[in-house]
């Protein structure tokens, strides 16, 4: 009982009224359940009477053990299938992804949500469109393109040291470290940066975790933990939000890889959903996953384009519901074959479609190059398909 009067303490202090039963109220902190033991007195019955009813309840419930059983019910029904069974909320409960730096919590349920921008800082003197651009050793460009970055109101700045396009030749470690942790740092420097996330743009754990240390707060891998067996592991420990791409193979082989028995749409449930339950296993909590399709990695011209023309599909899959999306057009090349555009860096103008074809289907984050201009299309895209309510 002294947890109970601990959390009607906390929920007085806080401000709470009970001004009609079972109505709304400014916080409602319960015990579902505690352990395997069962309660029944006259101020606390667990588990709780009613959290089989409640699908705002039982969805995060089933993100924490949804192959339990509810204790007074022997092993009839899972939590999951408990879940499964209840009716459709009307209007559906609102996922919230927590952010960091201030942001505000990416709701991808929401239907009058804006898109977030994040803004590629690639330190590296390969990447197929500004390779050679920015450079650790040299900070002058470097910080004139972060504050261009944060006054066209970017919420993410993605910093990569190690180009990941097709036929790439990798960097060791030591070298990828040497390019990223000068950038973070020099970002966390800047005070007008203190309200923009970082991420780190990784495959390899122990970058990750350097980078967390001197003040990244995402981690952004693309092979979603395939490429370095500790990163999943690393993600968990670090309890930091983290985006999980579908690819295969690696940079010097994903173009190859490009045939999906069953469509690629199906190829990208069914594999994005083991990464995911693979992340889940080893301890990152569901509500830290952005989701991303990987456009233009291990996929043809046709299949990039069947992504953005389907988006929503992907979004709706079971295993993949309620999760926020990041999708990742800019510059790429099928975007050049289309329009025409053989240099990377003037390809804003089929880019500018390619984002507006993803905020149509749903998608939370844009990652892009050209800030400003991409800044204008997504708020014109929010404008056509996610009207404030």
């Amino acid at each position: 009982m002294e947890l109970l009067d601990t959390l009607q303490s906390i929920e007085i202090d806080m401000g709470r009224r009970k001004v009609i039963d079972k109505g709304p109220r400014n916080i409602d902190l319960d015990i579902l359940l505690y352990g395997h033991e069962t309660v029944s007195n006259d101020r606390l019955i667990v588990p709780h009477k009613l959290m089989l009813e409640r699908e705002f309840v039982l969805r995060p419930l089933c993100q924490l053990i949804p192959n339990e059983y509810h204790l007074t019910e022997g092993k009839g029904k899972t939590y999951f299938s408990h879940l499964q069974a209840l009716p459709p909320s009307n209007p559906p409960p609102i996922a919230m992804i927590p952010m960091p730096a201030g942001l505000p919590p990416i709701t991808p349920t929401k239907p009058s949500r804006n898109t977030l921008l994040m803004a590629v800082l690639n330190v590296t003197p390969d990447s197929f469109s500004d390779g050679g651009i920015h450079s650790s050793t040299d900070p002058t460009v470097l910080l004139e393109t972060v504050k261009t970055y944060i006054d066209a109101g970017v919420s993410i700045i993605d910093v990569g040291g190690e180009s990941t396009r097709p036929n790439a030749e990798p960097v060791t470690e030591t070298e990828e470290l040497s390019r990223v942790i000068p950038v973070i740092k020099l970002i966390r420097s800047l005070p007008e940066a203190s309200k923009i996330a970082i991420s780190i743009d990784t495959y390899r754990a122990n970058v990750a975790e350097a980078a967390v240390n001197v003040g990244a707060d995402i981690i952004n891998d693309i092979s979603a933990g395939l490429l370095d067996l500790e990163m999943l592991p690393t993600m968990a420990r670090l309890q930091k939000t983290v985006m999980l791409s579908h690819t295969r193979g690696t940079p010097k082989t994903m173009n190859k890889l490009t045939h999906y028995p069953d469509g690629v749409l199906a190829g990208i449930q069914s594999e994005l959903a083991e990464r995911v339950q693979a992340a889940e296993q080893a301890g990152v909590r569901r509500w830290r996953i952005i989701a991303d399709p990987g456009v233009g990695f291990a996929k043809t011209q046709d299949q990039n384009l069947t992504i953005l023309r389907n988006l929503d599909q992907l979004r709706q899959a079971e295993q993949l519901e309620y999760m926020p999306w990041l999708v990742g057009v800019s510059r790429k090349g099928f975007v050049g074959r289309i329009t025409g555009v053989k240099k990377a860096d003037e390809r804003t103008w089929g880019t500018a479609a390619a984002v507006t074809a993803a905020i149509s289907g749903g998608a939370d984050i844009v990652r892009v190059h050209d800030v400003k201009e991409m800044a204008q299309v997504t708020r014109m895209a929010d404008a056509i398909f996610r009207p404030s309510l």
